[in-house]
């Protein structure tokens, strides 16, 4: 799995590997100055943050690295294992009865499979989005590497399904014992607050493949 440390090491890398500080790097990718400062690497509290996947692939796409390339720079030995993942349409992931009550694969003929570097175990399952449902965050197309385990905290992307069968993509802002707290979907809109009892679950999105 990716780790804190490396994560942040390698956008060190590849700022250095362009000939740029990581401010600059930040800078290039039309990203604020300070995004990957070292004071912002930790919170106040001393919590680790991460870049978002969002940061990340603006920092590709500005250097014209692949995943590949920052994954290597991740783990510098160059063992980078294809992990095979379960993996959902997202049209299947909203109609279909494919999870278990904590939101992970039950397996079953719906589900496929993907080889996707850097990421393994049985809490992480990728969906394929299909039509305009999760816009304007995410597009027909891209792949999500999402986990219904990972610790969630404010500002995180996550993926949303009800008891009845919705599902959306939005950005997490806060859980009560009584409900959870999302921005809305569209912008201009009211937040959202949805009842415990109405959930089914809740994923962080991990990673996002265009």
């Amino acid at each position: 799995m990716l780790s804190h440390d490396r994560v942040w090491a390698a956008i060190d890398a590849l700022a250095a590997r362009h000939g740029m500080t990581a401010s600059g790097l930040a800078r290039k990718a039309g990203l604020d100055a300070t995004s990957f400062n070292k004071s912002k690497r930790t919170s106040p509290e001393g919590r680790d943050r991460w870049p978002s996947t969002e940061s990340i692939a603006k920092i590709l796409r500005a250097t014209g690295s692949s995943l590949e390339d920052f994954l290597r720079l991740v783990e510098p030995s160059g063992a980078i294992r294809g992990s095979l993942l379960p993996l959902a349409k997202l049209d299947q992931a909203a109609k279909g009865d494919l999870f278990s009550e904590n939101g992970l694969p039950n397996g079953g003929p719906a589900w496929e499979e993907i080889n996707f570097p850097g990421f393994a175990g049985d809490n992480v399952f990728a969906i394929e989005v299909t039509g305009e449902t999760f816009s304007p965050l995410f597009r027909d197309g891209d792949v999500l590497i999402v986990s219904p385990t990972a610790s969630t905290h404010k500002g995180d992307r996550v993926i949303v399904r009800t008891n009845k069968g919705e599902i959306f993509a939005t950005e997490f802002k806060r859980r009560s014992p009584k409900a959870l707290e999302l921005a809305s979907p569209e912008p201009g809109q009211e937040e959202l607050v949805i009842p415990v009892e109405d959930l089914a679950w809740v994923a962080r999105v991990m990673w996002s493949r265009h």
